[in-house]
């Protein structure tokens, strides 16, 4: 055999082992199965995308208003924010749904990937006094008083149009 040949087996070897990791890295990241207790799946087209819990967002920066109902100031995390931690912008168009649920609680509401993104909405997470979130809001009617937010949030949906 030919030192050429060598060479060339070789360099082959040596791609298809790259490949091979690369690959392998690529499907261990599409097929999260397994949370951390106490994580809040994403799913994305159905599938289990990742998870997040409150103290992954500590580096995000804190937004917060004075909801009318009664005064007190809501501080947490605008969802845009968490949600462009785990998801690509591109992925986003906006007529993206994006549906956030508490199963605890038997509540949840469809938004808009526009609705989310637009700052002046303040669609955030706020921490509750317990240490779970609650998607609030201060301009989308349908989450602007107490009754119509989410409390206990456990589960995120993205769901492209």
């Amino acid at each position: 055999m030919t030192q050429n040949k060598r060479i060339l087996i070789a360099v082959v070897i040596l791609i298809v082992i790259v490949g091979a990791v690369l690959g392998v890295d690529v499907l261990r990241r599409q097929q999260v199965t397994e949370l951390e207790p106490g994580s809040i799946p994403i799913y994305f087209e159905d599938r289990l995308a990742t998870g997040f819990k409150p103290d992954d967002l500590a580096h995000l920066e804190q937004v917060s208003f004075v909801d009318a109902e009664e005064g007190k100031t809501q501080e947490g995390w605008l969802l845009r924010d968490v949600l462009l931690l785990h998801i690509e912008r591109d992925v986003f168009r906006d007529d993206t749904s994006i549906v956030v649920s508490s199963s605890s609680r038997g509540k949840s509401v469809q938004l808009t990937w526009a609705e989310v993104d637009d700052a002046d909405n303040m669609v955030m997470l706020d921490l509750s006094g317990r240490g779970a979130l609650k998607l609030v809001s201060e301009k989308i009617e349908r989450l602007d008083v107490r009754d119509e937010w989410i409390q206990d949030v456990d589960r995120i949906e993205v769901i492209p149009q």
